[in-house]
């Protein structure tokens, strides 16, 4: 899912500066508890952890066959939550120099000086640790080693070295955005079926648009931090195409999926929800094409819904 100058910690507890006005957070500094744990959760970018949730819990359904063990599902939630949170939390130590210059990501704990930069890696990579142990105390091999695998790509390959090099950050990044629905299935059999590898495709393809719109929207921000995002350092007719041609190849694979196990239930939603969606697609680019407001962000929000509706019906076409 990058480095700065920090306010020096004179004085206070070594993982916090202070968040807050003197007189704020008094008596017993209740507030600056809850400022402490809400900064902490920041950095774990809960958004996120939701979104792959969503998908790892449909493919461990449709791995199953129906639900899978409940001792299972909790230990593969647990950990992949981890394992999401120390991913983030790493890649906000790795970019808090590039946080701070954007007007998107400057209130987030490191560049709001909220929480010091060391407790940032302290408490991502205990987080790592914990939710490598987790899944493969509780797990299978497979599943462990792509849940370490996943949070090494996303620091380090991604978040340290792609994303400030090249536009195609966010192809490659998209392997680890992916990766939750190949883990839980993993977790139940051991092994990926043709049916999680296409169901991996949709999430990976779908990944473009869903940050291409958002990058358009932040396009200024991303300028000023350096960092080559797509809208930054090409042509909106290169950023159009891109945006059409893995919007379709999202459909592809999602309508791929269908006849490798998936029923009707799932056929139809991938139609519709898929048709809406390119839909959205179309519209941005033909208000591209025409100099007209662009509004990025109903693509960007239509996004989170289609994938959404799309991994609830696997979850129900698992069951019927």
């Amino acid at each position: 899912m990058s480095m700065i100058t920090e306010r020096p910690d004179q004085g206070r507890s070594p993982g916090l500066l202070e968040a807050v006005p003197p007189t704020a957070g008094r008596p017993g500094g209740r507030r600056d508890i809850g400022a402490v744990v809400k900064a902490y959760v920041s950095l774990t970018k809960p958004r996120i952890v939701e979104l792959l949730l969503v998908t790892t819990i449909p493919a461990m359904m449709l791995a199953a066959g129906g639900w899978p063990s409940l001792w299972l599902m909790a230990v593969v939630l647990v950990g992949g939550s981890l394992a999401a949170g120390a991913a983030s939390a790493l890649n906000c130590y790795i970019d808090r120099d590039i946080d701070q210059l954007m007007r998107r990501t400057k209130r987030r704990p490191l560049p709001a000086h909220t929480v010091t930069p060391r407790s940032a890696l302290i408490f991502g990579l205990v987080l790592a640790v914990v939710s490598v142990v987790l899944m493969g105390a509780f797990t299978n091999w497979l599943a462990t080693a792509m849940t370490a695998a996943s949070i090494f790509y996303y620091d380090v390959v991604y978040t340290l070295w792609l994303k400030r090099r090249t536009p195609a950050n966010t192809f490659w990044g998209g392997i680890c955005g992916a990766a939750p629905v190949l883990i839980g299935w993993a977790a139940v059999t051991g092994s990926v079926a043709p049916l999680g590898w296409a169901l991996f495709a949709v999430v990976f393809f779908w990944q473009m648009p869903h940050f291409y719109a958002l990058a358009i929207k932040y396009k200024d921000d991303y300028a000023r931090a350096g960092i080559p995002m797509l809208p930054v350092v090409r042509s909106a007719g290169r950023v159009n195409a891109e945006i059409l041609i893995f919007t379709v190849l999202m459909l592809v694979a999602s309508l791929a999926a269908w006849p490798l196990g998936l029923g009707p239930i799932y056929g139809v939603t991938a139609v519709l929800s898929g048709a809406i969606f390119l839909s959205e697609a179309v519209r941005l680019v033909l208000r591209s094409r025409r100099g007209e407001p662009l509004k990025p962000m109903r693509l960007f929000h239509w996004s989170y819904t289609y994938l959404t509706i799309l991994f609830i019906a696997v979850a129900v076409d698992a069951l019927v």
